[in-house]
């Protein structure tokens, strides 16, 4: 059985809804500290309101997009106030779906610095040896099915995503003599906060999935598996989670 203990101080990114929210609870549920960071107090708020040891969940927040060649010193900010990291889980992102003809730069920048350069930045934070506890420590984070099968309009979101899968491996293999691990896990369709704005997301891909659509619980149940000691031998990887959907 996976558990952590109070001492296990976990970065969740995204925390306040979604694959984050359910990942941050779930955590908390089986031990660990949890650090949830968003942007929107009000929903941080609420998802401490459900957590089992409240004590052991504490909010902080922040838009990670804003300076984001100065996360890795806000990673180090984290560690002076709640200890040295045992795990980082990068939850937080947005999708977005635009075809070719109306693409625009700026919206692609505002994606990728989400869903690409902050991750990054918050893993060479999490990756100092100042922040974190060391052999055992881990790194798991969120990228898409979309980025290894992109469908129509997913220009954007596809390429931050298979961007992000690709350097977190070339991370994992620098860290690996550390003993630390990073990982990524590749969803396809979860019914979340963010998913659910998709108009015509379950009528057109609900014949894809013979099991249904995924739940958050799919994937957070995956994403605390590669934090904890039963994964220790568990680096480099892209985990689709998909039912089958390739």
């Amino acid at each position: 059985m996976i558990s952590f203990s109070k001492e296990d101080v976990i970065i969740v990114t995204g925390a306040s809804s979604g694959l984050g929210e359910g990942t941050a609870l779930l955590l908390n549920q089986l031990g660990a500290t949890v650090v949830g960071i968003a942007r929107n107090k009000e929903r941080l708020n609420k998802m401490k309101e459900k957590c089992k040891n409240p004590e052991n969940m504490h909010i902080e927040i922040k838009d990670l997009t804003e300076n984001i060649e100065t996360l890795p010193d806000y990673v180090k900010e984290l560690k002076n106030k709640y200890g040295k990291f045992r795990g980082l889980a990068y939850c937080a992102g947005i999708v977005e779906v635009k075809p070719l003809q109306i693409l625009d730069l700026s919206a692609m920048k505002k994606i990728f610095d989400i869903n690409y350069f902050a991750p990054i930045f918050m893993a060479k934070g999490f990756a100092d040896k100042r922040n974190n506890t060391g052999k055992g420590a881990s790194a798991v984070f969120i990228s898409s099915i979309a980025g290894l099968q992109s469908d129509k309009g997913m220009i954007t979101y596809s390429g931050s995503k298979a961007g992000l899968a690709a350097s977190i491996k070339s991370i994992a293999r620098e860290q690996a003599a550390k003993g630390i691990r990073f990982n990524c896990v590749s969803p396809s369709d979860v019914i979340t906060s963010m998913t659910s704005g998709i108009l015509g997301l379950k009528e057109t891909k609900a014949n894809l999935y013979p099991m249904g659509f995924g739940e958050v619980s799919d994937v957070s149940n995956m994403i605390v598996y590669l934090l904890s000691d039963k994964a220790k031998w568990i680096t480099t990887q892209n985990y689709v989670i998909d039912c089958g959907y390739m």
